[in-house]
């Protein structure tokens, strides 16, 4: 079974929302999640912000995360991850920002370098891989970890995380 067929099953087990906040994968992890049938169930939707205005107007990250730690970094993922999550009501939502290249690298941030940061249940954590291959190696890459993430954290979870506003 796929990874994304296994989120789907334990989204729906645990009667839970995604959405998704994209930035270097443009999309490529909500068409991973949308090819399942029936994602609609679980799948609330997902935001491509590539241009660091739409990642403010659109998720809410704050300018100063912008500009005091960059596009790429675990701070603007976890900015992302909340706004998804804000955005679109959802239990869950993934923050992914990173460098997929060819170009765009720099020493301190090297090309493949991505954060994936998840948001639900009061809590928002960010990982930090740096990924080998091209551009579409490294968006590959970032997609299957994200979802990894994902059934990592439905795992070990056992009840539906509160929604900012909706719950006591």
């Amino acid at each position: 079974m796929k990874s994304e067929q296994r989120l789907g099953l334990l989204l729906r087990q645990q009667g839970w929302t995604l959405s998704t906040a994209e930035s270097c994968t443009g999309g490529r992890l909500a068409a991973r999640i949308t090819a399942i049938p029936g994602a609609s169930a679980y799948f609330l939707g997902g935001i491509v912000a590539y241009d660091n205005q739409y990642k403010t107007r659109l998720l809410g990250v704050p300018l100063t995360t912008l500009e005091q730690y960059g596009a790429v970094s675990s701070e603007t993922a976890q900015a992302m991850a909340e706004g998804g999550r804000r955005v679109f009501a959802s239990d869950l939502s993934v923050g992914i920002t990173g460098i997929a290249g060819p170009s765009g690298g720099t020493a301190d941030k090297p090309v493949g370098l991505v954060y994936i940061a998840i948001a639900g249940g009061g809590n928002t954590c960010a990982t930090c891989f740096v990924f080998a291959g091209d551009r579409s190696a490294v968006q590959r890459q970032a997609v299957t970890s994200a979802l990894d993430l994902l059934l990592s954290r439905l795992s070990v979870t056992d009840s539906k995380p509160p929604l900012p506003g909706h719950r006591p």
